[in-house]
């Protein structure tokens, strides 16, 4: 049975509607009677903050008056405040494509700032706000690690200002996170910061957090744990009154009584969460208690009373098109006819379920690769903005300069020669530093063209190609399914300087995959990593898989009978080390093999990774290297054995 995490209501909900309103209504006042532009902007921006709890358009509507106002009377930290209300209204509306682009916008003008001429806090604020609504959105996608990235830096500002308020937000959306990603103890230890700031502010949302993490106690059967959580939760829930949370308080207890084998206390919670729920007419709520219901009724074998519930919750599913609610409901309702042994309605259920399932396995496909592309622009637009300040940063550095040279002119000409030998050497350092950069992004992109070159799309496809024509349906799915992974996992991290190793192994591990479905099982490989490597131990992306494609090419294939890859990392001296071996007709014999176009290429590949070997070695002064031997045996070669040489670096450098 799902439990909802209730993270979204620490940032959406209107707890004091009255309240609100009443400040609003203050705002609204103090607007009329203004005709300062400055204060008027102000007001706009501050009416529009206060509209996200009750009216995203004008909360729109206002974000853009106070965005006209900002650019006409040159406001950039009211400009940078209009950003950020637009792009958390359109998080409301589902378009994340216009929410990143106006924070996105929001952060280049905040890092522009001065802080000569706004505080330092002020500035701060800002940029931890853009970050905590960046990770809402990515949060919506669920892209968690994404998500994740910007909660972690929002919260790390906010911790350094002792804004405990938003701290414990931030830290209830970083647990729902990890939770997300089914890390219950790392989402445990945020829930209760969360909860300890809150007891600390009296927050009137302490029940939620409570809630929260009963349910993870739940999912860990730590009943006595989850029961004392469930208790202060509905103590904290009665003192700051609030319809919504009470509801899922219900349902959440219901799922404990049950699981404890209470089924009538889990049923009378249930009733009580449909009471609550429709007193603020939550359709959503009150599908899955519907839902809840109906599966309780049809284990006690009251297939009527189950069959009523489970229509009710595919009915209300239908209403606000919830298709996974549907799924559900469709499936539940084939099994209660099947239960009491109608199986012609039975039938006719579980064919709506099977459609609705294929609908949903294609909305999510394609949401995924929407998703996708909208992250990568994302990414683009941010570099792009990046490179947009720094040439801005260097002009003007270079209109200082000169300006510097022209006072200094009238002064000394030996002053001015010392001047111009000194604008001299730093555009000639300036140039070196430029072309040292080019020269290592030319170097990554030709890495990244070698790791997922033509030629490995080509047979990809070729192969997807053949599994259809040979009416190999699953398993052209199945290989559609891992190319598209892996596709997916190198667009996300070609990006990154590092990526956490469980994440390269995860990459690994679907191209071999991959290449065992395409060339017939004709290998197989182990991937391992020693118990002493920690979590957030890091390496750079598409390193490693050159070396595979080589062993499966050049070792394998070319092997009679089924062959053997292993991949290893451990650490030695400070060091991360991988080892690529094979049990193929080694290296020597595969030269002489191929001696044309394969050779040419694998000397390229070598070539490019030593000198990101060598880039690593220079930034951290630390041993980057490769070995690449053949092994010997009593008559012929054994195989070939690559060992990869790293720095040991971590995720936070």
């Amino acid at each position: 049975m799902k439990i909802k995490y209730l993270y979204c209501i620490l940032l959406w909900l209107p707890l004091l509607g009255f309240s609100q309103n009443a400040k609003l209504d203050s705002l609204k006042s103090q607007l009329s009677s203004t005709l300062d532009d400055t204060q008027k902007t102000a007001l706009y921006n501050q009416i529009s903050n206060e509209l996200k709890y009750s009216d995203p358009n004008e909360m729109l509507n206002f974000g853009q008056k106070a965005l006209q106002l900002a650019k006409e009377s040159n406001q950039k930290l009211e400009e940078a405040k209009a950003y950020l209300n637009i792009g958390t209204a359109y998080i409301i509306f589902g378009d994340y494509e216009k929410s990143l682009d106006h924070f996105v916008w929001a952060k280049s003008i905040l890092e522009d700032l001065d802080d000569g001429n706004y505080s330092k806090t002020q500035l701060d604020k800002g940029i931890a706000r853009t970050y905590g609504s960046m990770g809402v959105v990515f949060s919506e996608q669920s892209n968690y690690t994404k998500a994740l990235e910007y909660y972690l830096k929002s919260s790390k500002i906010y911790e350094n200002l002792n804004d405990d308020a938003q701290s414990a937000k931030i830290y209830n959306n970083i647990g729902v996170a990890y939770r997300s990603q089914q890390q219950a103890e790392k989402a445990l230890t945020y829930f209760i910061k969360s909860l300890n700031l809150q007891e600390q502010l009296n927050s009137p949302n302490i029940g939620i957090t409570q809630t929260n993490i009963a349910n993870i106690y739940l999912s860990q059967k730590k009943y006595d744990k989850a029961f004392e959580f469930y208790t202060e939760a509905k103590k904290s829930i009665d003192n700051n009154p609030n319809p919504r949370a009470l509801g899922e308080w219900y349902n959440n207890i219901g799922a404990y009584y049950k699981e404890k084998n209470y089924t009538d206390l889990a049923e009378i919670h249930w009733e009580k969460a449909i009471t609550t729920f429709e007193s603020i007419d939550d359709k959503f709520g009150l599908t899955d208690t519907y839902y809840y219901l109906a599966e309780l009724y049809l284990e006690q074998n009251q297939d009527g009373k189950a069959l009523k519930m489970a229509n009710t919750a595919l009915n209300l599913a239908k209403n606000i098109n919830v298709l996974e609610m549907q799924v559900l409901a469709e499936k539940l309702i084939s099994d209660i006819y099947e239960n009491g042994g109608n199986t012609s309605e039975a039938l006719k259920n579980l064919k709506r379920h099977t459609k609705l399932k294929d609908s949903l396995i294609q909305k999510n496909d394609n949401r995924k690769s929407i998703e996708t592309a909208l992250n990568y622009e994302f990414e683009k637009k941010e570099l792009l903005q990046k490179e947009e300040n720094k040439k801005r940063e260097l002009l003007l550095k270079q209109e200082a300069q000169s300006t510097k040279l022209k006072l200094i002119f009238g002064a000394l000409i030996v002053i001015l020669l010392l001047g111009i030998a000194f604008l001299i050497y730093n555009r000639s350092a300036l140039k070196k530093t430029l072309t040292l950069q080019k020269e290592l992004a030319e170097y990554e992109q030709k890495a990244l063209h070698l790791q997922m070159n033509p030629h490995f799309v080509f047979n990809c496809l070729g192969s997807i190609s053949s599994f259809i024509v040979q009416n190999g349906t699953d398993s052209a799915i199945k290989y559609l399914s891992k190319f598209s992974k892996l596709m997916r996992l190198t667009l996300e991290y070609s990006k990154e300087s590092l990526i956490p190793i469980d994440k390269e192994i995860e990459s690994l591990d679907n191209y071999l995959q991959l290449e065992q479905l395409r060339f017939n099982d004709k290998f197989n490989y182990s991937i391992t990593k020693h118990t002493d490597i920690e979590d957030d131990v890091a390496l750079p992306p598409l390193l490693i898989q050159p070396f595979i494609e080589n062993a499966i090419i050049h070792g394998v294939m070319p092997k009679k009978g089924e062959g053997t890859i292993s991949i290893a990392f451990s650490i030695e001296n400070k060091s991360l080390v991988c080892v690529i071996l094979d049990d193929g007709i080694g290296i020597n014999t595969s030269i002489l093999n191929k001696e044309n176009s394969v050779l040419a290429h694998k000397s390229m590949a070598l070539d490019i990774i030593k000198k990101r070997l060598e880039m690593i070695s220079e930034s951290t002064s630390k041993k980057a290297t490769i070995q690449i031997e053949e092994l010997k045996g009593k008559a012929n070669a054994k195989g070939t054995k690559a060992t990869l040489y790293l720095p040991l670096r971590y995720v936070n450098e």
